[in-house]
């Protein structure tokens, strides 16, 4: 679901703001349009920033550049020694925002909690079904089947009780998708027959409050005075969506943005050469891979997808999509995430072994369709190009390619089907550091249909990442996740593409922007300094992944 509403005039507010010389305005030059305001039923990063990152918070939260679970709206917490018993101890004295159309009667409390996570799993939950009737990450990831009950002890207690162990529960309730909503303001907007208004007018607890969307073209947010973590530095944040990453450079260049992600890989040199910008890089925790309809024939059987995987010259694809900013992939989880089996051995670029297996399987005359997305995304900058080089490289063997694409909505839809047509180029970045955050919600059985685009179901393979993902004990874990990555090529439901390098590009008057491992971008604690002072010190203001200052000239962060 797209809004398509109208807050405010956005246009407008940004104009006021950004000459009234009166506030700091910080604008982030975003590449896409989010699908909503209410985390929990969508998946993009796009949307994430513009809802669960700027209006929202969770129980617990990430340590800023890290993936240390660290509190936020829950204080504290205590674990039974079975692990299936989690108590959180609520934050006291939290405010909803105020909006123009709600101002809220109490503080948050565990009633806000429940309902949250309780409309995702309760078909008897008035907003069970009021956004399609599907919660991508809370279905894909089991918590229907992991969570037991969640109940209110008190005002300031909720539990929530396991059927069995979940070692990365804690992590998984940091995501995106677990940010809490106003039970009160969702029971207000519903009795007047507006529920939609809890994804199109949202009211969290967050760093910032929306008050203007211009669709396709902006979104403006204030500061909350009353946020709990205390009042952001800047007094209004704007989202200039700008999908072009060339466009995105040359607003930034011309001072319309401060900050921007996700350049054209041609433009980094010339970036990091711009003494009025720094540039920050580090390994970003993601991958972008080619995924087969494993129910239709002949992409049924594996010994015809890894011919297919054969036939790919992906190093050819990071040179000329990536313009080398990236690394061949050969798992579905990066190895920058612990339990990576290094020992996994790729497909090789062999197309006269690939046509021959093909020839084996009795299949000739091969038609098919590569799905393109229609936007440029950090894990993958010209997903046209990279078709067309797949159709160029899979010709070879005989194969008969047909590039498709659709609208960006409707790419997101149509790929989930379980009857789609065709292979569709499709990304992920890691949500939480645990590898079950990319193999559940992108592999697992649960996930057809939904976040699974190969609508692959493996019993050995789901019953792996199930066990998993019960344990406590890291080294245990891992060793399940390495043989699962075993099964995983062996099956070949993908063709492993790339792992990226992130880059994020800011103006020097940007300060204190920590870089993300799990590719968020948030400001509730960036501050802007007056041009005049920022030029004489040459400071870069910017902090790469360590926390530390990064280079305009040379960036920071490691490599893939």
């Amino acid at each position: 679901m797209r809004p398509d509403f109208r807050v405010v005039a956005a246009i407008a507010l940004i104009g006021a703001f950004a000459t009234s010389g009166q506030a700091k305005t910080l604008t982030f030059c975003t590449d896409g349009i989010p699908e909503g305001f209410d985390p929990a039923p969508y998946t993009t990063a796009v949307t994430f920033d513009a809802s669960a990152q700027t209006l929202y918070d969770r129980l617990v939260a990430f340590a800023s550049g890290t993936t240390k679970v660290v509190p936020s709206l829950a204080e504290s917490w205590d674990v039974s020694a079975d692990g299936l018993e989690y108590t959180f101890h609520l934050r006291q004295g939290v405010k909803f925002q105020t909006t123009a159309d709600f101002t809220p009667s109490r503080d948050f409390n565990a009633d806000d909690v429940v309902f949250s996570f309780s409309r995702q799993m309760d078909d008897h939950n008035p907003y069970f079904g009021y956004a399609g009737g599907q919660w991508p990450y809370f279905d894909g990831m089991s918590m229907p089947q992991l969570i037991k009950s969640i109940d209110k002890v008190d005002d300031a207690t909720v539990k929530f009780t396991l059927n069995l162990p979940q070692a990365s529960f804690l992590a998984d309730l940091a995501m995106d998708f677990g940010s809490i909503v106003s039970k009160e303001y969702a029971d207000k907007v519903r009795a007047a027959g507006h529920p939609e208004y809890l994804d199109q007018k949202p009211v969290g607890t967050g760093p910032f409050q929306l008050v203007g969307y211009d669709q396709n073209t902006a979104i403006h947010y204030k500061a909350n005075p009353d946020y709990w973590g205390g009042k952001p530095e800047i007094d209004d944040l704007d989202f200039l969506i700008v999908p072009d990453g060339g466009v995105r450079w040359q607003k930034l260049k011309a001072g319309q943005c401060q900050v921007m992600a996700d350049p054209r890989p041609g433009d980094i040199a010339a970036m990091k050469a711009d003494d009025s910008v720094n540039v920050m890089q580090q390994a970003r925790m993601d991958v972008a891979y080619l995924a087969y309809n494993t129910t239709q024939a002949p992409f049924d059987n594996p010994d015809v997808r890894r011919a297919l995987n054969m036939a790919i010259d992906k190093q050819a694809i990071i040179d000329a999509v990536y313009n080398g900013a990236a690394m061949v992939a050969k798992n579905p989880i990066p190895p920058t995430m612990w339990s990576y089996n290094a020992a996994v051995a790729d497909d090789p670029y062999d197309p006269d072994t690939a046509k021959s297996m093909l020839d084996k399987a009795g299949v000739s005359k091969l038609k098919m369709k590569v799905w393109a997305m229609p936007v440029a995304r950090s894990y993958n900058p010209d997903a046209r190009h990279m078709a067309e080089m797949i159709k160029a490289d899979l010709a070879k063997i005989g194969v008969d390619v047909e590039v498709v694409t659709y609208e960006w909505g409707e790419y997101l839809k149509r790929s989930s089907a379980k009857d789609r047509d065709g292979a569709v180029l499709f990304g992920w970045t890691g949500d939480n550091g645990d590898p079950d955050s990319f193999i559940a919600p992108l592999l697992g059985c649960d996930a057809v249909g939904v976040s699974n685009r190969a609508e692959w179901c493996d019993k050995a393979f789901n019953d792996l990442i199930v066990k998993a993902s019960t344990l406590q004990n890291m080294d245990e874990r891992g060793k399940l996740y390495e043989q699962a990555q075993v099964l995983f090529k062996q099956a070949a439901p993908w063709a492993t593409i790339a792992h990226t390098l992130a880059t994020v590009v800011a103006s020097k008057t940007v300060e204190d922007y920590v870089m993300d491992p799990l590719g968020h971008h948030n400001f509730a604690r960036v501050d802007l300094a007056e041009p005049a002072a920022a030029a004489g010190s040459g400071a870069s203001g910017a902090s790469d992944s360590n926390g530390g200052s990064a280079s305009a000239s040379t960036g920071s962060g490691s490599s893939n």
